[in-house]
């Protein structure tokens, strides 16, 4: 069942986005070669106890860490380690915070130092699949506009669609219904009314769209080894169309 937010929901989830985003500036900051994706980690900790808040990923569901660092091929869900980053990587943050009992959700993709033009180029076009797909928004919508709007641009792009893992509604849980596909047709799916709040976030590949699991049991790769990236907002359906939330 969808929960939709009041006004009052939805300023606690600004609250708890805004988190988010100075923990993904902290991050964009700090991200160099040499540097732990532990060390990450420590950094998003440290800046959660600042400001009064938790990690949304430590713990939930077993996860061992306050933030997701994905390298290169990782699409998802990578763990923190001692891994050092190096020279032309492009690494994935996904940061979940709770705030007085109400979530926010965000990930951006990083280059490391220089990156080839084909690993700049993915992470433009995923960028840019986000704003396509936050523009659509609106009241009277509908989910299929979302991933319409982002599949056929990156596609266009000559790159691929992640199937098996999709957006989510937001709020006192860090996964709500509906699922917010990055893939659709025009005119499908939920209609978009006020007061919706999702999290928006394409998971773009350079080859094909197929993913695997690591043994680690959380790490999710392509398939076909290519580059992936990742961006995501929390994302509010409002009268004066959508708000994203995860800004500072």
């Amino acid at each position: 069942m969808i929960q939709y937010k009041s006004t009052r929901e939805i300023e606690k989830m600004r609250e708890a986005g805004r988190i988010v985003a100075e923990v993904l500036d902290l991050i964009s900051e700090n991200i160099r070669p040499g540097v732990t994706t532990k060390a990450l980690d420590k950094l998003a900790a440290d800046h959660f106890k600042k400001r009064n808040s938790k990690s949304a990923f430590l713990g939930y569901q077993g996860f061992p860490a306050h933030i997701c660092v994905s390298i290169d091929e990782e699409v998802v869900h990578g763990i923190p380690s001692s891994r050092k980053l190096v020279e032309g990587q492009i690494v994935s943050v996904d940061v979940g915070s709770l705030l007085d009992g109400y979530h926010g959700d965000a990930a951006r993709t990083f280059a490391v130092g220089e990156i080839t033009p084909e690993a700049r180029k993915l992470l433009d076009v995923t960028e840019q699949a986000l704003q396509r797909g936050i523009k659509k928004c609106v009241i009277g919508g509908r989910l299929g506009d979302i991933g319409h709007a982002i599949q056929s641009y990156v596609e266009a792009q000559g790159f691929s669609v992640v199937r098996d893992l999709v957006g989510h509604g937001i709020g006192r849980r860090m996964h709500e219904d509906p699922q917010v596909p990055n893939y659709g047709e025009r005119g499908t799916g939920v209609e978009l009314k006020e007061g919706l709040v999702i999290a928006i976030e394409p998971m773009i590949n350079v080859g094909r769209f197929d993913i695997r699991i690591m043994s680690d049991g959380w790490t999710i790769v392509t398939a076909d080894e290519s580059l992936s990236a990742h961006f995501e907002n929390t994302v509010a359906i409002t009268d004066n169309g959508p708000e994203i939330l995860t800004i500072r």
